[in-house]
């Protein structure tokens, strides 16, 4: 293995090469807004990382497909909170907090580590049973006097001739005292019209349950609290995503009791209707919940089709009356792993036969 070292310096306007590692090359650049990011890529395509804003994945493309939500933030923003920069492809969410704050809750909406202020960046170019490899590292040092102290270490990996990319996540307690511990991998896949949601559970109330509870940030109206009682009565109707406004405000689900593969993993997919996909693979005993997020607005759209999460995001009062805050004593750690990305026509056929029972 092999690390490359990185400091903001080394970031500028102009995109220069940094790694070469076989077909794989890491370049940095700066955005004009000010925020440095490294374009991992091969011949299929390409991400985007920040490897000092929260380590979050601003963009991704592979086979001339945008991976990513629309929105109107052409470029990321040096900022505190993601929904001052809200465009991004992917990032990871809590670590302390998590989701969107309800009554009796003073956190920002999806916690402090989504635009975290990285202490440290680099990139490894490596090779394991896979094959060749370049990871995008970091660290982040969280403390509060007289409160928490974690560090968290995400890190982003691409794999040579694969659309799918690793997103990862290591938080260690450091504090004497045990941390509360709420995560999610927030993947903002784009919305696709006509495209089929595939998973490994019915779709059926009992498994794939509406979120009835509406969130500050929303405006209700007659029609979307219809919609709502009827996809809570039968939530199959979500199956395909409609045209039109039918997800504009946004519906969240919680999807429950997902099969497990060999290796533990449950998978998830957007089938478009050119025959490709967007995917999801994860360990439901590394994330208790999984999350949809559906919104097809004017000014967002996002087919979040699956968001590994250890909680729901109805903020830290209601998640803790849920039980659904962990703790994390003095010196442990705990570690989140996800697959995701692009799989085209012939992947995309070969990964949909793990669903024929659901279909």
């Amino acid at each position: 293995m092999t690390i490359a070292h990185l400091r903001p310096a080394f970031f500028d306007e102009v995109e220069r090469p940094w790694v070469q590692h076989g077909e794989l090359t890491a370049t940095l650049f700066r955005y004009s807004t000010g925020v440095e990011a490294i374009r991992l890529s091969h011949a299929r395509g390409s991400l985007v990382v920040l490897p000092y804003l929260g380590q979050m994945i601003w963009s991704a493309a592979f086979d001339d497909v945008d991976l990513t939500m629309k929105s109107f933030f052409p470029a990321p923003r040096r900022v505190t909170t993601i929904g001052e920069t809200y465009g991004c492809f992917a990032f990871h969410s809590g670590l302390l907090r998590n989701g969107v704050p309800g009554p009796g809750d003073d956190h920002a909406a999806h916690g402090e580590m989504p635009c975290a202020p990285m202490d440290t960046a680099a990139i490894e170019a490596g090779e394991d049973e896979e094959g060749p490899f370049l990871r995008v590292l970091g660290t982040y040092d969280y403390a509060m006097g007289f409160g928490p102290h974690y560090l968290a270490r995400p890190s982003v990996t691409l794999r040579e001739g694969s659309a799918l990319f690793d997103m990862a996540m290591v938080v260690e307690n450091l504090s004497a005292l045990p941390m509360d511990l709420m995560y999610m991998c927030h993947a903002n896949f784009a919305y696709a019209e006509g495209a089929e949601l595939l998973q490994q559970t019915p779709f059926d109330a009992a498994s794939t349950r509406v979120r009835r509870a509406v969130p500050r940030h929303v405006r209700p109206n007659p029609e979307y609290l219809a919609f709502i009682d009827r996809l809570a009565a039968d939530p199959s109707e979500s199956r395909f995503l409609a045209q039109g406004a039918s997800y504009d405000p946004e519906q969240v689900f919680y999807v429950e009791g997902l099969e497990r593969d060999d290796k533990g993993k449950t998978h998830a997919m957007l089938l478009r209707p050119q025959g490709d996909a967007f995917a999801m693979r994860y360990r439901p005993d590394q994330f208790r919940k999984t999350v949809r997020w559906i919104l097809n607005g004017g000014d967002q759209s996002v087919a979040a089709f699956a968001l590994p999460s250890t909680c729901e995001p109805e903020g830290y009062t209601a998640e803790r009356a849920k039980n659904n805050v962990l703790e994390l004593r003095s010196g442990e750690s705990a570690s989140f792993d996800v697959r995701l990305g692009y799989l085209n026509k012939a992947e995309a056929l070969a990964e949909s036969e793990r669903f024929a029972s659901y279909r």
